[in-house]
């Protein structure tokens, strides 16, 4: 059997092969992330043999795609490793502090040589995806948190009396408002044609009596108004429109990828699709996880263990791993425990033993995790009947 490690970077990769024995096998080359380099790659590969050739790299974000998608096209399976896990490998085996690619590329390979291997399921593409999709709309919702701030900061300046009449909530009503009247002076002038618009967007709440205050604090605002504000507040509202018109396109994409892959994931009342998008996208292969606990320290749910000598203890979460991932799962846990008397009284159990709120839900989420492994492992929609 031949292990090979490949050290990805941006341009070129590192590859360094050895063999069951340790022995090297080749001592290094390098090739370019292009179709020739590639093509140098799969001479080696071929030349190791099929079926006798176990391949390892870093998980490195976009920088791997295309190679992975390489090697599936041609029939190659893979295992991606945590860089940390390296990291740990190559100062388990040497004092020198020496780095470059070709090493880390060596210390790959001895630690895909060193542990049981692991391959990565082919057709990861749906799931990657999903993961891109997943992440680019967390983006731009907080890229729209951050333009609504603004907006709001403007007002603050303009016509602080706007927002509290909307109960400090910016409606689609409101927006309209905004868009449409950007001045306290435009919005003073409005007519009876005005107020027919304003009532037929917000399907008859926005109330005659609401309009009239609304013009009144516009007339008589504390606020100060200047040509340099009407430019921040139309430029503010136009990109925060514009992101969320893309947010609702990317949920409907998202909707619709994971209507299609249906996960058992899905079927527990309480994930929503989106929640469910990003459980399922950041864990990828759940059969690359031996048990729930791997999935757990995968999230950064686990909790941080010390020992020393007669010192003992169990520390904080740990927090390593996927933010996006553990983000949804604690969120689950909170709306899960509405929807399934199980959890529920699981989170009550820890309450009760004295644990804060926010351990309760992280005992929650772990619990959650379980399930999640069980589910997808086995290929089983959820059944609260069996909940125990």
């Amino acid at each position: 059997m031949n292990y090979v490690g490949i050290d990805i970077s941006k341009y070129k990769h590192d590859c360094f092969i050895l063999s069951d024995f340790g022995e090297v096998v080749n001592s290094g080359f390098s090739f370019a992330n292009n179709a020739e380099g590639f093509g140098l790659l799969q001479n080696e590969l071929d030349h190791c043999g099929r079926g006798n050739v176990r391949i390892g790299f870093e998980a490195t974000g976009n920088y791997g795609i295309n190679l992975k998608l390489f090697l599936e096209k041609i029939g190659f399976d893979y295992m991606e490793v945590n860089p940390l896990l390296i990291k740990e490998h190559i100062k388990g085996n040497t004092l020198r502090r020496t780095k470059t690619d070709k090493l880390d590329a060596k210390a790959i390979a001895g630690y895909i040589l060193s542990k049981e291997y692991q391959p990565h399921r082919t057709s990861f593409y749906p799931k990657f995806a999903l993961k891109q999709l997943t992440r680019l709309r967390s983006s731009l919702v907080t890229g729209r948190s951050r333009y609504l701030v603004g907006i709001t900061n403007v007002l603050d300046c303009v016509f602080p009396e706007f927002k509290p009449l909307f109960g400090n909530k910016f409606s689609e009503t409101a927006l309209y408002i905004l868009a449409n009247y950007p001045s306290p002076e435009a919005i003073s002038n409005m007519n009876s044609r005005s107020f027919d618009i304003l009532r037929r967007k917000s399907r008859g709440k926005f109330s005659m009596d609401k309009f009239i205050k609304l013009k009144a604090l516009a007339k008589n605002t504390v606020g100060v108004f200047d040509e340099c504000y009407r430019v921040e507040l139309e430029t503010l509202l136009d990109l925060y429109l514009q992101i969320d018109a893309k947010i609702t396109e990317l949920e409907t994409e998202i909707s619709e990828i994971i209507e299609e892959l249906n996960p058992p994931t899905l079927s527990i009342k309480g994930i929503g699709p989106f929640s469910a998008a990003v459980i399922v996208s950041e864990f990828g292969d759940f059969l690359r996880f031996e048990n729930p606990n791997k999935m757990l320290s995968f999230a950064g749910l686990e909790p941080g263990y010390f020992q020393s000598g007669t010192a003992e203890y169990n520390g904080r979460m740990v927090k390593r791993g996927s933010a996006p991932l553990r983000c949804a799962l604690m969120n689950c846990s909170r709306s899960i425990l509405l929807h399934n008397e199980v959890f529920a009284a699981y989170y009550h159990k820890k309450i009760s033993e004295g644990k804060p709120h926010y351990v309760a839900i992280s005992h929650v989420a772990k619990k959650l995790v379980r399930l999640i492994f069980t589910l997808e492992t086995n290929g089983e929609m959820f059944n609260p009947d069996l909940l125990r």
